[in-house]
């Protein structure tokens, strides 16, 4: 009996191995023909990028009702680089994560902001473009600073940083009641333009324009919270994607294009993108 056990042993051992090895070989095949990114976006000959267009003059519609802007000129940059053609998908600022995990973008230039909790769902690449928060006030709320905006109706798009931020003020003041959350920033410049909130919430790059779209609203003040830096959003599982977005980045700036572009959009001096302390 002793004997017959060993060779029961010696032979499952055996068999346990063959198992192993072809399942080894199986992972290598399937490693093997799956495709990255990086390789569908060439093979399909399409880029599929993701815009926020209600967020002059990083993302908007011009005259003739065509995707302008910032994150579109880097969207058309991209597909150049790739050599396939751009498919320009339209989004909500709740959309931006959403449309990379389910697939449906390759890509998302959306003044994304690279927290740690939304790192958990999308993956990102190095700071493309850097904001600041700040207000655009209706001309008779009588908000000149920060502290004015103490009893006022406030505005801003849902699932922004703005909202998120202003959120835990609203709680700290007691006034989470007087908060307005919209589904984009045109509607939430629209509701302080026609008085319905006296500040909205937005970023230092679109105050101009709006403030001089309408008549009714004037630049606010700056928001106290920390500067905010952008990234492009991949599918957080494919870092060869990822490594991609951060070269593509870095390009961007060394070509003098990021300066070019922000110049013809923005104006000025394009802000640094290098965090002190921090070496991209």
């Amino acid at each position: 009996m002793p004997a017959i056990k060993l060779r029961t042993t010696i032979a499952g051992t055996k068999m346990i191995k063959k198992l192993v090895s072809m399942a080894a070989i199986t992972m290598m095949i399937a490693g093997t023909s799956m495709a990255d990114t990086l390789d569908d976006v060439i093979d399909r000959g399409k880029l599929r990028c993701g815009v926020v267009l209600d967020f002059p003059p990083i993302g908007f519609r011009d005259s003739n009702n065509q995707p302008a802007g910032f994150d579109v000129e880097y969207c058309k940059d991209m597909a150049a680089a790739l050599e396939v053609e751009l498919e320009l998908l339209e989004l909500t600022w709740a959309d931006r994560l959403p449309v990379i995990v389910t697939g449906r973008a390759d890509v998302v230039f959306g003044a994304t902001s690279d927290s740690l909790a939304r790192a958990k769902t999308v993956g990102f690449s190095i700071p493309y473009a850097i904001y600041y928060a700040q207000g655009i006030v209706n001309s008779k709320s009588g908000i000149k600073t920060f502290e004015d905006i103490k009893g006022k109706r406030v505005a801003a798009a849902v699932g922004t940083v703005p909202e998120q931020e202003w959120l835990k003020i609203a709680k700290e003041w007691g006034e989470e009641n007087l908060y307005q959350g919209y589904q984009s920033e045109n509607e939430v410049f629209l509701a302080v333009a026609q008085g319905k909130a006296d500040i909205g919430i937005t970023t230092n790059t679109a105050v101009k324009p709006i403030s001089e779209q309408y008549d009714t609203v004037d630049p606010g003040p700056r928001m106290p919270w920390t500067t905010d830096y952008t990234s492009v959003v991949g599918k957080r599982q494919d870092v060869s994607w990822l490594n991609y977005l951060n070269l593509f980045v870095t390009q961007q700036v060394r070509s003098g294009r990021y300066q070019e572009l922000w110049g013809r959009f923005v104006g000025g001096e394009a802000p640094e993108l290098r965090i002190p302390g921090v070496m991209y």
